[in-house]
């Protein structure tokens, strides 16, 4: 198998076919961190491309496009649709479905100090607070997963001549 990361979304449907076949898999990055970056979701349905989407910044960091990622993803999906967001950072499902709970109750306050990328982790709580339809799961990052690779090509499409 070749390494997957910074290809072209054409070389990664020829290479890659594991992985879940439907759900909105998302990714970020950022090179160097903090740096540039970018983000990119595709929602597929049984293996059929339905929307995407992907973006860049000019100084970010890659847990913000992490969020960013899982932001537009729920947007691609229509409302009443279930599915499951799939991202490979553990840090955006932690925070959404384990610490973000408490610090909303705690009037967006934590023990530890200021929350980072406040604005996204309010923004993606709001969105899948009022779309239960939607579950956020991780999925290993690098590991051959079809559409997993594909939204890391999306993602680090910017430092590309083509997606």
């Amino acid at each position: 198998m070749t390494r997957s990361e910074n290809l072209p979304v054409a070389t990664i449907l020829e290479q890659f076919h594991d992985g879940p076949m439907t759900g909105v898999f998302t990714d970020g990055s950022s090179v160097p961190n903090p740096g540039p970056g970018g983000w990119g979701a595709v929602y597929v349905v049984d293996n059929d491309i339905v929307d995407q989407g992907h973006g860049h910044d000019a100084d970010t960091t890659n847990n913000r496009m992490e969020l960013l990622a899982l932001v537009k993803g729920v947007d691609l999906v229509p409302e009443g649709e279930t599915t499951v967001l799939y991202t490979d950072s553990r840090l955006a499902v932690q925070t959404i479905n384990k610490w973000a709970p408490g610090w909303e109750k705690a009037g967006w306050k934590r023990k530890t100090g200021t929350i980072k990328n406040l604005d996204l982790v309010k923004e993606l709580v709001a969105k899948t607070k009022s779309r239960p339809e939607l579950q956020l799961q991780w999925v290993k990052a690098h590991a051959g997963n079809r559409w997993n690779e594909y939204a890391d090509a999306l993602a680090t499409a910017w430092q590309r001549s083509e997606v």
